[in-house]
């Protein structure tokens, strides 16, 4: 599941722009998703226990 979410990450932060068009000159949707992928790490850990 790790190996999964880790390329979906990659492939977002990647190729996102071209998939699914979305314009990002200042960078905020790489950010948000590099937030995502990170707070998901945190409470993937703390609900491990």
């Amino acid at each position: 599941m790790a190996f999964l979410a880790i390329t979906l990450f990659v492939a977002l932060v990647a190729f996102g722009r071209d998939y699914f068009g979305w314009h990002d000159p200042n960078g905020q949707v790489q950010i948000a998703l590099i937030c995502a992928f990170i707070f998901g790490i945190i409470a993937g850990l703390k609900a491990k226990g």
